[in-house]
C-alpha cells in the first residue's frame, strides 16, 4: 500500500502507526477518507492535514483492548471498524504472550482489509450476509493453542470453512511459524500470507461455488469435486508433493483445485499490494538493455490489467530479492510465474475486477444440489 504521511507533520509512517514518532500526536486511520487523522494536544476532535474535522471515533477494539488503530463513524450503530467487526472469536488473552500475538494478527488483518476495500470486494459479516441473502458472510476465529504451545504439536488447524477463517495464534510466534514452514518445506509463510490464502477460499465460496462460473474455474484449476481428504492424504503421504510442476505457483497448490485457487489468489494480492507500495514511493528502475522501457508503476494496481501487473512485477521482484540477499536474507518473493500461472492469475484478477463492479454470478440451485450430493457421497 502507499505510505501514509502524518497529517500534522507530514512524516511518512507505517500503516500500523498509533503515535507519530516525529510530532508525538495520536494518529488513527479513517478508511472512509483513506487517510490518517490526528488528535492534537488535549484535543478530542480528529482532524486531517487541512485542519478539517472528521466526525469519527476510535474502533471499540482500541477502547477495550488497545488493539486497533482504525476509526469508525461517530454516528451509527457499528462500534467496530471495517476489519474488526468480522471477528467472531478472539483468543483467550490470559495465555502467555497472547495479547502481543493477537496484536500482530490484527495488524496483518487490517492490511488484508485495506486491499479488499480498495478493490471494492464484497466482504459482508455473517449478520450482513444473512440480511442481504449474500451467503456466505466472512468471519474470523482467532484461537490460542496451549497444547501446541507446550508440545510443539499443533492442535488447531488454520483454515476456512463456510466463510469462517480460523487462525491458530501460534502463527504469530516467529519461532513456531518458522518451525512449521521448515517442516512443511515452504519457501514463504507469514500471517498476512495466511490471510490472503484463506480469504481466497472465501471468495471461491462467494463468487464461484454454486454458480455457473464453476465451468470457467474447472477449465483452469480442475474439478473441485474430487475428494479433498484423498487429495490431502496423497499430498502429505509418502509421495509428498512430487507432482509439482511450473503449472502451479507452489507445491501446496498441487494438492487440490481449491488450494490451487487459494494459493494463486494470495499471489494476486501479494503483487497488487506490493506494486501499490512501490507506486506510493514513486519508485522507478533503470532500463536494462533487454527492456523496452523503465519499469515503473504509473497505473492503479487495484484496477490494472494482469499484463500490466506481471510486466512491472517481474523486474521489481528481482530487485527486491537482490536487496534481501544483500542483507543476508532469503528472497522476498521466492516464486516464479510461468505462463500457466499467469493465466490463472489473470482469471482471478478479472474475476475480482468484475466483483468490484458488482458483477457477481448468481447462485444456481442445481449447482448447489450437485455439490450437496457430492458431499453426501464423500461422507
Amino acid at each position: 500500500m502507499k505510505p501514509y504521511p502524518c497529517p500534522n507533520c507530514a512524516r511518512p509512517n507505517h500503516f500500523e502507526v498509533r503515535v507519530c514518532p516525529n510530532c508525538s500526536f495520536t494518529l488513527g486511520y479513517d478508511p472512509d477518507s483513506d487517510q490518517f487523522l490526528f488528535l492534537g494536544d488535549g484535543a478530542t476532535t480528529w482532524r486531517d492535514a487541512t485542519g478539517t474535522e472528521h466526525d469519527v471515533i476510535v474502533c471499540a477494539n482500541n477502547n477495550i483492548y488497545k488493539i486497533c488503530n482504525w476509526l469508525v463513524p461517530a454516528v451509527g450503530n457499528q462500534p467496530m471498524c471495517l476489519a474488526c467487526k468480522h471477528n467472531r472469536t478472539i483468543p483467550d488473552l490470559t495465555g502467555p504472550n497472547v495479547p502481543e500475538r493477537w496484536a500482530k494478527i490484527e495488524a496483518a488483518k487490517r492490511r488484508l482489509f485495506h486491499t479488499l476495500i480498495h478493490m471494492n470486494l464484497p466482504a459482508d459479516t455473517m449478520a450482513e450476509a444473512a440480511q442481504k441473502g449474500t451467503s456466505p458472510g466472512l468471519a474470523f476465529d482467532f484461537l490460542y493453542d496451549p497444547v501446541g504451545e507446550q508440545t510443539g504439536t499443533v492442535q488447531i488447524t488454520t483454515g476456512h470453512e463456510a466463510g469462517v477463517i480460523t487462525l491458530n495464534l501460534l502463527e504469530a510466534d516467529d519461532v513456531q511459524r518458522e518451525r512449521m514452514r521448515t517442516s512443511l518445506g515452504e519457501p514463504y509463510r507469514t500471517i498476512l500470507g495466511h490471510f490472503r490464502h484463506e480469504v481466497g477460499h472465501y471468495y471461491f465460496s462467494r463468487l464461484i461455488e454454486d454458480t455457473d462460473e464453476l465451468d470457467n474455474f474447472r477449465t483452469l484449476f480442475g474439478d473441485e469435486r474430487i475428494s479433498y481428504e484423498d487429495a490431502k492424504r496423497q499430498h502429505y503421504g509418502e509421495a509428498g508433493s512430487g507432482g509439482w510442476t511450473t503449472d502451479y505457483v507452489s507445491a501446496y497448490a498441487t494438492m487440490h483445485p481449491w488450494e490451487d485457487f487459494a494459493e494463486t489468489f494470495a499471489h494476486v494480492m501479494h503483487i497488487i499490494d506490493a506494486l501499490a507500495t512501490l507506486d506510493g514511493f514513486g519508485m522507478r528502475m533503470t532500463k536494462w538493455k533487454w527492456q523496452e522501457e523503465e519499469p515503473s508503476v504509473d497505473f492503479d494496481p487495484y484496477r490494472a490489467e494482469t499484463s500490466q501487473l506481471v510486466q512491472e512485477w517481474g523486474p521489481f521482484a528481482f530487485a527486491e530479492n537482490a536487496v534481501n540477499r544483500s542483507m543476508g536474507q532469503p528472497d522476498l518473493y521466492p516464486f516464479q510465474l510461468s505462463p500457466k500461472v499467469i493465466t490463472k492469475i489473470d482469471y482471478i484478477n478479472r474475476l475480482l475486477q468484475r466483483a468490484g463492479k458488482g458483477d457477481i454470478a448468481p447462485k444456481v440451485s442445481a449447482r448447489r444440489e450437485e455439490r450437496e450430493r457430492t458431499e453426501q457421497q464423500a461422507a
